[in-house]
């Protein structure tokens, strides 16, 4: 095909939405074993589960995905049970879907995936929120991502309790506006020795409610370029941001104590330090009692996906499964002490414990609401009471 020849769904590779709603954004697998029960006339009742890991291993992840999940399912005749957004999981069933198979065969494909990546995304972003926890956090990772999943980035970063998001189009599909101020670009353009110029015309150009961050590491030292942004600003500037390169960094932790330094010297103390570039969670800990914020990118957007599976355990009634997972309609429960429990629907639970799997939908009908502050609530909640 020639290089500017759109596809037949348009200009870009991404599966429209019609196709995940129909069905179409399957394995060809699906297609085929739907065909061959067809043929054969069957199809069962089942109940299926979505899991990990069969049984708690001590190692905790977070749930996301969720509101996309009920989506992708509303209208089919079923019914769901699932843990709720922002619910922390170690083994057993996070969802649990019964219905005729044919109903609901070739959605497994795109349900998995809506699963899977975004609680990977929101497992990381769990690990660099409660690195830092008094710190403000934001997530700068979409810029790593295909365009068409930003906006599932930023939902399970805030999921996960950070401070707020950088991508413009992701934030206007989940209802959060997007943070940010400068990149590098801006300062290069006005050119070296001129980032003052940068600076002073941001400030006169962007609207005032916009914290003025000014970035400081382009041309110079970070803290000759953080103590000239402050002369520069006064009493406007809110921070300095040091994104400086890895190549240059060193002792990064240094470096802002010395910014810090001489900032306070000259009576920029209310002046504050945000840093960002390739941080994870060793570097939070390691620098949130000298700076008031990061940007943390890749660590969260580059996640691995959680290997959920999509398995039947119970057909027409009666228990079954393949080899290596368990039979049985399942509950899984969270107890007072933080720990996580499975076990079979039928039989009691701990008697102090509360049961997970909630109704999410009832004959096709969504019937939660899907609330990302009270997720992120939740998971700030749930990562206190197991430890994470």
């Amino acid at each position: 095909m020639p290089r500017d020849a759109p596809s037949a769904d348009g200009p870009f590779d991404i599966v429209p939405v019609d196709a995940i709603r129909d069905g179409r954004a399957t394995d060809a697998y699906f297609e085929r074993t739907q065909t061959t029960l067809e043929h054969a006339g069957k199809n069962p009742h089942v109940v299926a589960e979505v899991t990990a890991d069969q049984f708690p291993t001590g190692e905790f992840e977070l749930f996301g995905g969720v509101r996309d999940a009920a989506h992708l399912l509303e209208g089919l005749p079923i019914d769901v049970d699932a843990m709720r957004e922002g619910r922390l999981f170690d083994g057993g069933p996070v969802m649990r879907i019964e219905g005729d198979y044919l109903d609901f065969a070739r959605y497994e494909t795109s349900l998995l995936g809506f699963l899977s990546h975004a609680s990977g995304c929101a497992t990381r972003a769990l690990d660099v929120r409660r690195a830092a926890p008094e710190s403000q956090v934001l997530s700068f990772g979409a810029r790593h991502v295909h365009p068409s999943i930003a906006a599932m980035v930023e939902r399970s970063a805030l999921v996960a309790g950070l401070d707020g998001i950088s991508h413009v189009a992701g934030g206007e599909v989940i209802g959060h506006e997007a943070s940010g101020t400068m990149p590098h670009a801006l300062l290069i353009a006005f050119g070296s020795g001129h980032q003052e110029d940068a600076w002073r015309a941001f400030d006169e150009a962007v609207d005032p409610s916009v914290p003025r961050v000014a970035l400081v590491d382009t041309y110079s030292d970070e803290k000759d370029e953080a103590l000239r942004a402050a002369e520069t600003l006064g009493e406007r500037l809110d921070s300095v941001r040091l994104d400086t390169t890895g190549s240059r960094r060193g002792n990064f932790r240094h470096i802002v104590e010395e910014v810090r330094w001489e900032l306070d010297l000259r009576g920029h103390d209310d002046v504050g330090i945000f840093v960002s570039g390739g941080l994870g969670p060793a570097d939070l800990r390691d620098l949130r009692d000298v700076v008031e914020g990061f940007g943390v990118g890749g660590y969260v957007s580059n996640a691995d996906p959680v290997d959920f599976a999509l398995d039947i355990v119970e057909r027409d009634g009666d228990p079954c499964a393949k080899r290596g997972k368990l039979s049985g309609t399942k509950q899984v429960y969270r107890t007072p002490d933080g720990a996580h429990h499975v076990g079979l629907d039928v039989r009691p639970g701990p008697t102090d414990g509360e049961a997970l799997l909630e109704p999410l939908l009832r004959d096709g009908e969504i019937v939660r609401e899907f609330d990302i502050e009270k997720a992120a609530r939740r998971s700030a909640a749930d990562a206190d009471d197991v430890d994470f």
